[in-house]
């Protein structure tokens, strides 16, 4: 037996709740991280050449030792670029992606560089909420998406 409330099922209204507070969890996480990201990004991108160059040497950790100045660029943007993405729910998972890529190399860094485990659980961390987020989407709180007549 279904109990019916103007026009919708009790387990319906249910549902709409959880999805209502699911798409709120996930604007609050792409907002503050999308927020830190952009934060942390900047001076990496304001930073320039040398900057970049310094910042793409990561990449000889994985293997590739060419071109450190274009790595440290794709990766500043990546975090800053990425962050605004993020926080608007635009292009979210080309963004989720690239942040995970980018935290990958970070963490494979500082493995590889002796900071062990301590020092590589922030990119760690943030490179499984990534994908997560790349499983999950953006929600329903994104911009540019008209919302629905009743």
């Amino acid at each position: 037996m279904t109990l019916g409330v103007g026009g919708s099922t009790l387990r319906t209204m249910a549902v709409d709740v959880d999805s209502r507070w699911r798409d709120i969890g996930l604007l609050w996480l792409r907002v503050g991280l999308g927020a830190m990201y952009v934060v942390h990004g900047w001076p990496k991108l304001e930073g320039g050449g040398e900057t970049w160059a310094q910042l793409g040497q990561a990449m000889r950790h994985i293997g590739v030792r060419v071109y450190p100045e274009l790595w440290g660029f794709a990766a500043a943007m990546a975090e800053f670029g990425g962050g605004i993405l993020l926080a608007l729910g635009v292009m979210f998972r080309p963004a989720a992606g690239a942040l995970a890529a980018t935290m990958i190399v970070a963490a494979t860094m500082h493995l590889r560089s002796g900071d062990g485990l301590a020092g590589a659980a922030h990119a760690i961390e943030a490179g499984i909420v990534f994908v997560a987020l790349i499983c999950l989407g953006p929600g329903r709180f994104v911009v540019g998406r008209r919302r629905r007549s009743p």
